[in-house]
């Protein structure tokens, strides 16, 4: 029951900093140090991506309208547009964003994680991308974006945005949706346009990310390795609707700034963290 509780834990941040331009490797990292689960290394390595199949299908539900490309409705199927082929062009942007991560990710994922997945790589991370996120903010103040609609991303763009997630599969703690939606900013897609394509980026990534995951475990687990899973799965759902609905809120009103600060200061924590001995 300790260990449920502790998934309960583990899927509250990670339903809260997947969506959130922070770091859900970096928060990952401090409270593992924190809440150590009683499980196995390659069942936690599972666990850490598999919880995340939770968080995704909270954008599934959200955004179902804007990513299935069929209509059934009576309307559709009398006027012959039941294949949304808006969407279908969305999915093949969506897929060509993937391909620098993916490449990488298949290629190099366990020497990454071997030489890069630590403390102060992330902690570097997370304050040069927090300072990012404050330039940015402050050099496209009083600018108009260019691209204010998923539709205006063409494949160029959605290249450009996959670029900068590959920066993110190379350094834990960049944050995926953060380095995705700064780099959407940089070349004039809007913030909230930027927030949704990177949701959307995240439904292959994750889906390909957790199967590997699994099929490289070998779909072993115990009964009790299962209600752990299951039980941080739920629980990052359910937080994710929560924050995802927030997040697409607060930008229509404010930007990312607060994110920026917020990256440094825990930069900061887990650096000072490292140096006196509290983080191994």
């Amino acid at each position: 029951m300790i260990d449920i509780l502790k998934a309960i834990l583990f899927g509250i941040v990670e339903g809260i900093t997947e969506w959130l331009p922070i770091s859900s490797t970096g928060h990952m990292i401090l409270l593992n140090e924190f809440v150590k689960m009683n499980v196995k290394p390659d069942f936690w390595d599972v666990f850490l991506v598999v919880i995340q199949l939770g968080a995704i299908l909270a954008v599934v539900l959200l955004f179902w309208d804007k990513i299935f490309p069929f209509d059934f409705s009576k309307k559709a199927r009398e006027t012959h547009t039941v294949n949304r082929k808006d969407i279908w062009m969305l999915w093949a942007k969506i897929l060509v964003a993937c391909i620098p991560a993916a490449v990488v990710g298949l290629a190099f994922g366990d020497l990454l994680d071997k030489y890069l997945y630590n403390g102060i790589c992330v902690s570097i991370a997370l304050i040069v991308f927090g300072i990012g996120f404050i330039v940015i903010e402050n050099s496209n103040k009083g600018k108009k974006p260019v691209i204010r609609s998923i539709k205006d991303i063409d494949f160029k763009t959605a290249l450009i945005i996959g670029i900068f997630q590959l920066i993110a599969a190379i350094f834990p703690g960049t944050s995926r949706s953060g380095a995705t939606i700064l780099g959407g900013l940089m070349i004039g897609v809007s913030r909230s346009v930027a927030a949704e394509f990177t949701f959307f980026l995240a439904i292959p990534v994750m889906f390909g990310a957790s199967l590997l995951k699994v099929v490289k475990y070998g779909f072993a687990f115990s009964g009790m390795e299962a209600a752990i899973l299951l039980t941080g799965m739920i629980v990052a759902f359910v937080v994710s609707v929560i924050v995802i609905r927030f997040l697409m809120s607060y930008i229509r009103k404010h930007d990312f700034k607060v994110f920026g600060w917020y990256r440094i200061v825990l930069g900061v924590i887990v650096i000072a963290c490292y140096f006196m001995g509290i983080l191994s």
